[in-house]
């Protein structure tokens, strides 16, 4: 569902990602790991299309710059930012207008808009959510046109743990359910136990990629063995 092939991004001199590639197929959950700084962000907004750079990526087997790619995918950024003046059930219209979904999308907004307790703020504005509430509302956009490939960026910041929860489930029935997840994330214990492959990335580089089946360590084992304790608090 997600190919990732040769992928180099350039800050002016800084390399953010150096010739990363990678493989995520339907129905895995993928954990994209690492520091602060090491570049996670940098190769998922170059997924979604939002960056330049040298390389090959392509979404459910079209180039991730086209419309097809762009039809089947949704993402869900580090740092949720609604609209301020529209409200929550607006932030749904205009995510289905823009997917040109059906007349039945309402039916599946109610369903996200309730999954994550956000149903008695259907008319709240943006600029009037707590953190934790502009994160579910993030959540429910970019997984109302029901894509095929989602990609969440640090989904967990803001979230209490009645969300955290809500969100695990709803990250499984959609991996059940064939979808290809990817998931950029520092709490590796909310993952531990649904991971099937793990990209653990240091300074622009993929330093490791483990997948389930063959790993006896646990997740968290696997990643501190990589690092020194003193290398996890890198800026960004």
């Amino acid at each position: 569902m997600i190919s990732v092939k040769g992928l180099t991004k350039k800050y002016g001199k800084l390399i953010a990602n150096d010739n990363i590639s990678l493989e995520l197929k339907a129905g895995e959950l993928g954990v994209l790991l690492g520091p602060n700084g090491a570049g996670k962000s940098t190769l998922i907004k170059s997924i979604c299309g939002l960056l330049r750079f040298d390389g090959s990526i392509t979404v459910d087997g079209h180039d991730n710059r086209s419309l097809e790619a762009k039809a089947v995918l949704g993402y869900a950024p580090e740092i949720a930012v609604p609209y301020p003046m529209l409200t929550v059930a607006e932030h749904m219209e205009f995510i289905a207008r823009a997917y040109r979904m059906e007349d039945n999308w309402k039916d599946r907004a109610d369903e996200l808009m309730t999954q994550f307790d956000l149903d008695d703020k259907r008319n709240k504005l943006g600029k009037e959510l707590s953190k934790g509430m502009k994160q579910k509302v993030s959540l429910c956009c970019a997984m109302l046109p029901d894509p095929k490939v989602i990609i969440l960026d640090e989904p967990l910041s803001g979230l209490d743990p009645h969300g955290i929860r809500q969100l695990q489930r709803a990250i499984e029935e959609m991996r059940e359910a064939g979808k290809s997840v990817l998931v950029s994330t520092h709490m590796i214990d909310t993952v531990e136990s649904s991971w099937d492959v793990t990209f653990i990335m240091k300074k622009g580089q993929m330093v490791r990629e483990c997948r389930r089946a063959e790993q006896a360590e646990t997740l968290e084992d696997i990643y501190f063995s990589l690092f020194e304790e003193g290398e996890l608090s890198t800026d960004a």
